[in-house]
Formats: C-alpha cells, structure tokens, sequence
C-alpha cells in the first residue's frame, strides 16, 4: 500500500500544482490589457482549469477515502485475528486503532478543504465570491494535501509493519500447535 499511496499522492499533488497554475494563467490572461485579442483562448483555458479543478478535487476524495478504507480493513482483520488466535490486544490490535486515529483526521481535512476550494471556484465563476478565496483555499489544499500524505504515508508503512507481526505470530502458533506456517497452507489450498 506504501507504493499505492506514494504514486497516488505524487499524482494528486502534480494535479493540484497543475490546476493551480492553469488558474493563475487564466486570471493573468483575462486580466491582462491583451483580453479581446485572447478572448477564445482565455475562455477555453479556463474551462480547461475548470475541469480539472474537479478531476482533481475527486481525485483528492478518492485518495484519502482509500486511505479510510484501507485503515478500517486492516484494522478490522487485525482484530478478528488478534481474537481468532487468542493474542493480546497490545501491542498490534491496539497500535492499529491508534494509527486509524491519528490519520483520519489528516485525511479528512484534506478532502473538507479540497471541497471548499472547488466551491469557492464556483463562488468566483457566479461573480459572488472574491477571486482571493479561491486562491487562498488552492493553496491551502496543496499545503493540507501535501501534510495529511505525509501523516498517511508514515501511518501505512507502521501499519504493513504491524500485519507483518501479526503474520509472524500466528505462523509462531500454528508451528506450536504442530501446523504448517500460513504460506505453505495457502499454497496447499489453491493446489
């Protein structure tokens, strides 16, 4: 999953970088004394940074709600395993929920403000809201995306750290209770 979220964050964040610098192109070109000569190009430019304002601002939820899923499935089969093989809670079980814990928020943070950014784009396309807003929450989404991968990132690698451990357990008990380790029996199963 490490890998996962590695090539997932370096997509999302170039996407982000992207949207913000098509807007900032659009905002310069329409505000330049040049406008009338570059009306058409203005205009496609900025449904092009409209676009993928909003393929990135899904992107953005996705990232961070695989990230939810991902903690809530490994945590949950930690558990059933912790219970299935009688082992105690801590330290895995426990380090799981923390983990779960501390990267939730982070993520969740990323996605609130990645939804805020685009409804201020919409703000500054009705001419309600002051283009600065935009601007300041693109920015802010960059720097709260760029934070809550950080946390994730360090988060997943613990917690493959910590599936690792409990495989080892359990492979621990099984040779105990006269069993074969769980790879040879998964082998033997697909056989």
């Amino acid at each position: 999953m490490t890998r996962t979220l590695s090539t997932l964050a370096a997509v999302t964040t170039l996407a982000i970088l992207a949207t913000i610098g098509l807007g900032f192109w659009s905002f310069f070109l329409h505000h330049s004394g040049a406008f009338q000569d570059h009306e058409t190009f203005w205009k496609d430019l900025y449904v092009v940074h409209f676009f993928l304002g909003l393929t990135t601002a899904i992107g953005i939820l996705l990232v961070h709600c695989l990230i939810f899923i991902y903690f809530l499935g490994t945590g949950r089969w930690v558990k059933e395993v912790t219970l299935a093989y009688k082992l105690p809670d801590e330290p895995h079980h426990k380090l799981t929920r923390e983990l779960k814990r501390k990267t939730f928020p982070p993520a969740l943070f990323a996605m609130l403000i990645g939804i805020a950014t685009s409804a201020a784009g919409a703000g500054v396309q009705l001419q309600a809201w002051h283009w600065s807003v935009h601007m300041t929450l693109a920015f802010a989404t960059l720097l709260i995306n760029l934070w809550a991968f950080r946390v994730e990132y360090r988060n997943v690698s613990t917690n493959a750290g910590v599936i690792r451990a409990v495989l080892d357990d359990v492979d621990r008990i099984r040779l105990a209770h006269g069993l074969k380790p769980n790879a040879e029996a998964l082998l033997e199963e697909q056989v």
